[in-house]
């Protein structure tokens, strides 16, 4: 017979060493350890204190031929080189990786893959990744009702020992909460409308000093994914960071908001000539710039920088989360992103202050991801700017930023 390869996984070894010795009621009690505990199998390395294996696994019938690995560490290309390995002729489909301890990440999983690259957009999530069903913890991106054609997505949760902890996103009983609302804006300069969320903090009041401002795009996301409300009462009541109203603009669809939010001059002018005049005369906010953050996410943080760049008299503090510093150009204008780093190189320092971040898993999304977000930190730092920089163990994923947005809000307005 030929010598079957020791899997990496201690637990896996043993069941395997057990299978091949013809103990096959083994399985039963492996299932209900599993079933029990929840996967992916998370065990200790000897003597290492800062790694983990952690194992994937599926329970396949006789109709699987192959069970593929997406997100996580691995990313979402090349399907064929994450493919799940079957214990012998079980029903177990398994693999292992060396994970550092600190890591926060969500996964999905694929019986049956086709191998090929996945489309854009998120036509694949539940219908060719599924959430791994042997896995009790999910990570939600609730449907945009306004959306007909949108949905819920379900992401698995991994979560090691050291992952950083994200105390300030859970509602407290003994907390004080904002209140909430939502309006309609049209723009003629983007010839669209759109909706806005206002957060008021507790105790808002029209007539006291002026509150300060955060302005984050892609709202929708940023009270359901990343819950900045709920955020925002804990840090306020914490005494971390000042009363703050936040302006959370909608997106609206993937067309508008890949057009807006890469470099879009245009969508600046709306910013600065429609929404803020109309947030001004609505709401009791600064209008000092060292009192103010535009933030966002992937593109958003993209965006962010883009609006410091060219409005830093309205934006004193930009707040970007993975910003997606290697976009190409903008089809319209043709201003290159290498091109928005040399004008930060060209102009003047301008009266900005900076967070920046970025996931040390972050693959798939871009080749430059990490490379890009170091490449302006520096550029920055060169020009003396004030620069608070971080890098995480995760990917260009929400249950990431929900816990770091808090990171740069204190870092840009926190109280002494």
């Amino acid at each position: 017979m030929e010598a079957k390869k020791t899997p990496d996984s201690p637990r896996i070894a043993l069941l395997q060493q057990a299978l091949i010795s013809n103990d096959a009621a083994a399985l039963a009690p492996f299932w209900q350890e599993i079933t029990e505990k929840g996967t992916p199998l998370i065990e200790p390395i000897e003597n290492d204190d800062t790694h983990h294996l952690v194992t994937f696994l599926w329970r396949g019938k006789e109709d699987i031929h192959n069970v593929v690995l997406f997100g996580g560490t691995v990313g979402w290309g090349h399907p064929e080189k994450n493919q799940l390995t079957r214990l012998l002729d079980s029903d177990l489909w398994y693999r292992t990786y060396r994970l550092r301890n600190d890591l926060r990440t969500t996964y999905l999983l694929s019986p049956n893959d086709p191998l090929t690259e996945l489309n854009n957009g998120a036509g694949d999530y539940g219908t060719r990744m599924l959430s791994d069903p042997l896995n009790p913890r999910q990570f939600i991106y609730s449907k945009d009702e306004e959306l007909p054609d949108d949905r819920d997505i379900a992401v698995s949760i991994l979560e090691l020992p050291n992952a950083p902890a994200q105390p300030w996103i859970t509602p407290q009983p003994d907390v004080a909460r904002g209140h909430v609302e939502i309006h309609r804006l049209h723009s003629d300069i983007l010839n669209n409308e759109r909706r806005v969320w206002i957060y008021t903090p507790p105790g808002y009041s029209p007539i006291d000093e002026p509150y300060s401002l955060f302005l984050v795009f892609d709202g929708l996301s940023y009270q359901d994914a990343v819950p900045t409300p709920t955020i925002l009462d804990n840090l306020i009541n914490a005494g971390k960071i000042p009363p703050m109203v936040a302006v959370l603009p909608d997106s609206m669809d993937q067309d508008t908001r890949n057009r807006e939010l890469p470099c879009h001059e245009p969508f600046v002018e709306f910013l600065t000539r429609e929404l803020m005049p109309w947030a001004h005369k609505h709401y009791h906010v600064t209008s000092n710039p060292k009192q103010t953050i535009v933030g966002g996410s992937s593109y958003g943080g993209l965006a962010a920088a883009f609006v410091g760049l060219r409005a830093s008299e309205v934006f004193g503090n930009v707040l970007s989360q993975s910003g997606s510093f290697w976009w190409d150009r903008d089809p319209e204008l043709d201003i290159s992103q290498q091109q928005l780093i040399q004008h930060y190189v060209a102009s003047p320092r301008l009266p900005l202050r900076f967070y920046l971040e970025v996931g040390l898993q972050e693959k798939g999304v871009a080749v430059e991801m990490i490379s890009s977000n170091r490449h302006l930190r520096d550029v920055l730092i060169l020009k003396g700017y004030e620069v608070h920089y971080s890098e995480f163990n995760g990917g260009h994923d929400y249950i990431c930023w929900r816990g770091s947005l808090a990171d740069g809000l204190i870092a840009l307005v926190g109280k002494n």
